[in-house]
């Protein structure tokens, strides 16, 4: 997810072995960071949206 959400946001291409080696493991994590704020797989994944809440009366089954 997060090498697809690179290309895919930043065009970053991680099989680029010469921009990996030229840019800082601090650069990549940046980046990675910022995908959780942006529209991502990975934001998706980790940040879920909110259960819905609990109907009116609890969750009780009447049989």
């Amino acid at each position: 997810m997060i090498e697809a959400d690179l290309h895919e946001i930043y065009g970053v291409d991680l099989g680029d072995r010469a921009l990996l080696r030229a840019r800082s493991w601090r650069w990549l994590r940046v980046r990675i960071l910022a995908l959780l704020s942006a529209e991502s797989r990975l934001a998706r994944v980790l940040t879920p949206p909110p259960a819905a809440p609990a109907p009116p009366g609890g969750t009780t089954v009447r049989r």
